[in-house]
């Protein structure tokens, strides 16, 4: 696969996290946050069962243990996401869970010694500017709300770069899958302890788990797996800041959400800051690779 599929891959999975606020928002009005962060996870492991057992029987001890990692860390990035958001203004939230793009190349270059390029820099800063004005923040308060989203925003960011040294390792596929099944069982054991779990009831509850388990789960974090052996982390976080301008869209579109001169704008700043990073909007030519 060339570096232009594997951008072009973490872009669908960016744009799918994007709509899954809108199916976070229609179960959470009914249903405990944590346990539907279980069964979007233990659905998504179990619906890709069935088109990929036979692979699976490759599984090894290193895949699980590896894809038990990053399940952890989708875990906790789930869980902080839903008690963040409780916690501290909904701008607020959106803000510091998207610097994670900012924590993955700093934590890169700390990793392998080296500082970022000029490229990277500027797409970061670039970024950021869009992020403040897309989430509209005009004041942080330092309350138990900004440490766990910021909290969320690190374990989103570690599994961008572990899992980029992980597909190099083990069969990135199967991570995929497995690290949805590991993600299931942490969140259900999170919900077993702190909440009384359910299983959806209306058709609301079903579309809302089922939507987040098909498109986000089950396909957004497998191919991210997959599409991250072929790329570096950096641009593999560029490309999942896109997720909060698609997130506004689908607000925009379907949950009646209004956005102002100021989102446009943040909005339109990712996507140069994206395009200052390194060209990773570039659609690719599937062509053969050679």
């Amino acid at each position: 696969m060339s570096r232009s599929k594997a951008d072009f891959l973490l872009f669908t999975a960016a744009f799918v996290w994007g709509s899954s606020y809108g199916f976070m928002k229609m179960g959470a009005e009914t249903m405990p946050p944590i346990c539907i962060a279980a069964l979007r996870c233990l659905f998504a492991f179990f619906l890709l069962l069935p088109f990929f057992g036979k692979r699976m029987r490759k599984t090894d001890r290193e895949t699980l243990k590896y894809s038990a990692v990053t399940g952890f860390l989708i875990a906790g990035v789930f869980i902080g996401v839903i008690y963040g958001v409780i916690g501290t203004s909904a701008s607020t939230a959106g803000f510091l869970i998207s610097t994670s793009v900012i924590m993955v190349p700093i934590l890169h270059a700390l990793w392998i010694r080296r500082l970022p390029s000029l490229s990277i820099i500027t797409g970061t800063l670039i970024v950021t500017a869009g992020l403040i004005l897309l989430n509209g923040v005009t004041s942080i308060t330092l309350d138990k709300g900004f440490v766990l989203c910021l909290l969320a925003a690190f374990l989103y960011a570690l599994d961008i770069l572990f899992t980029n040294t992980f597909v190099s390792r083990v069969d990135s596929l199967l991570l995929g899958i497995w690290q949805m099944g590991f993600a299931g069982l942490i969140a259900g054991t999170a919900s077993f302890l702190w909440e009384t779990p359910v299983l959806p009831s209306t058709l609301t509850e079903w579309t809302a788990v089922l939507g987040l388990a098909v498109f986000s789960s089950a396909y957004g974090f497998t191919i991210q797996a997959v599409a991250q052996e072929y790329t570096t982390p950096e641009r593999a976080g560029f490309i999942f800041s896109l997720e909060p301008v698609f997130a506004a869209v689908f607000a925009f579109l379907f949950l009646g959400e209004s956005m102002g001169k100021g989102e446009l704008a943040g909005a339109a700043l990712i996507l140069l800051g994206v395009w200052a990073a390194g060209g990773t909007l570039k659609l690719p030519s599937w062509k053969k690779d050679r």
